[in-house]
């Protein structure tokens, strides 16, 4: 059977080719049937306050960086959005005297403009905000050495080879419009792909490398981060890969109602809940990860209901 056309950019696959009982089903859900989608391998979690949940997402890093011994350097893979955990980080390590000498971050994205990552003194440039926000921000004698911050390059090779020596406790993500954790983003639908998405086992199969974006994608980013300004956010990007991602020891996502709406994190929460995995809705490839956690600001999941505006 023919997979339908994407509402949204016809030359692209997204979640509008999915079948329709799929999306009416999870426009259906309640709060507490997310709750329930819940099961091994999948964690539901619901923070009532802004505060509780960034500070939540910020214990993710010092847990993570706890482990970290000489002989057993540790990790963490982090997003740009969100940020707002961040500088909460800095604070933790500061106020722990928290050591990190033998800790390791990944950035887990960048821009690629004009055959390059984009400069770190680019305004957008992912490895500036969390250098700014966070590790310019913890004291001098804590700071983890520079070698251990690993930010994806044009040339992904050295990037690559960091995640075979030293282990990944957790990759945090958020989610954005199209769905996507990184800029894994849906593909075009063209060439082997023009009838139907890659399949799961393909898409796993993808590593570090430069993406076209979806215009999805480029439209949320200039309405997050650029002031709705599409012309200035580049069309392509540098993304952490699902084999990087297969080899961190959890998965967390983090939904504060900013990135995606109701129904997106309605959306995903039922097809990994139920595993249903289908790149053209990339985060629900996580149905089969061994061990993925959603956390959600229990406020902003709001409802599916029409609210004229």
């Amino acid at each position: 059977m023919t997979r339908k056309i994407s509402m949204l950019a016809p030359d692209w696959w997204d979640y509008t080719t999915l079948d329709d009982k799929i999306l009416n089903d999870a426009a259906k859900l309640t709060a507490e049937d997310m709750l329930q989608m819940s099961r091994k391998g999948f964690t539901v979690k619901f923070y009532d306050t802004l505060e509780d949940f960034y500070l939540a997402e910020a214990l993710e890093y010092i847990n993570a960086w706890k482990q970290a011994t000489a002989d057993n350097p540790v990790g963490i893979c982090g997003p740009i959005g969100p940020t707002e955990q961040l500088p909460l980080v800095a604070r933790l390590v500061n106020e722990l005297e928290l050591n990190l000498k033998n800790c390791h971050f990944w950035g887990m994205d960048e821009w690629f403009i004009d055959g390059r990552e984009a400069p770190a003194k680019h305004p957008l440039s992912f490895e500036k905000a969390d250098r700014e926000m966070c590790f310019n921000k913890i004291i001098s004698k804590l700071r983890m050495p520079d070698k251990n911050l690993h930010f994806p390059k044009a040339d992904t090779a050295k990037y690559v080879k960091s995640w075979e020596a030293v282990r990944c406790a957790v990759m945090q993500g958020g989610q954005g419009d199209i769905k996507h954790w990184a800029f894994n983003d849906p593909v075009k639908r063209e060439g082997r792909y023009t009838d139907n998405p890659p399949t799961p086992k393909e898409y796993r199969q993808l590593s570090t490398r430069v993406v076209d974006l979806h215009p999805v994608t480029i439209m949320q980013n200039a309405r997050t981060s650029g002031g709705g300004v599409v012309t200035g956010i580049p069309t392509k990007a540098i993304t952490v890969g699902p084999l990087q991602t297969w080899k961190a020891e959890k998965v967390s996502i983090w939904h504060a109602g900013t990135h995606d709406n109701p129904f997106g994190m309605r959306l995903t929460t039922l097809m990994i809940g139920k595993k249903i995995p289908d790149s053209s809705v990339p985060m629900s490839l996580l149905a089969d990860h061994p061990n993925v956690q959603f956390n959600f600001y229990r406020p902003a999941i709001g409802s599916c209901s029409v609210e004229m505006h």
